[in-house]
């Protein structure tokens, strides 16, 4: 049925439930599993008018993306522990400075993914849209199958 699944955590609670059902499913139908997090670029804020905004200097710009890598890193080390455990391996990605959605979407084309596992916090009304939903674009914008983990 499906070949080669992308699971895609932003190392949430929720998340970590839906790359647990991903690795459950890749185990049971002897899938291929990658694991994708990404990070979005330090928000820059460059002022409109007379606002002077914010630029980082290359320092903070060096921190805010050593810490990106570090937590990737620490959230991708988790789940291949989650993998080893039930016996499979997993190959493990860390996209940096990218919008998620997008992401997801041109990892789950470049590397032939049948299926895209993500979760969804469920967020419905205002919250869902002053918070967004990369679950909610993936579905929109992808072509992938997408199974939703709530």
């Amino acid at each position: 049925m499906y070949a080669n699944i992308l699971l895609s955590s932003d190392g949430s609670d929720v998340a970590r439930k839906g790359v647990k059902h991903g690795i459950a499913l890749a185990k049971a139908l002897n899938a291929k599993v990658t694991v994708i997090t990404v990070t979005e670029p330090l928000p820059i804020d460059y002022g409109s008018g007379h606002a002077s905004g914010w630029l980082p200097t290359q320092e903070e710009v060096d921190r805010f993306d050593a810490g990106c890598k570090e937590r990737a890193g620490r959230l991708l080390d988790e789940a291949r522990a989650m993998a080893e455990q039930i016996g499979i391996s997993a190959e493990l990605l860390h996209v940096p400075n990218a919008h998620p959605a997008t992401a997801i979407i041109e990892t789950a084309k470049s590397r032939g993914c049948d299926l895209i596992v993500m979760a969804s916090h469920g967020r419905r009304g205002l919250r869902k849209l002053l918070l967004g939903s990369q679950t909610s674009e993936v579905l929109a914008d992808g072509s992938v199958p997408v199974l939703v983990v709530r």
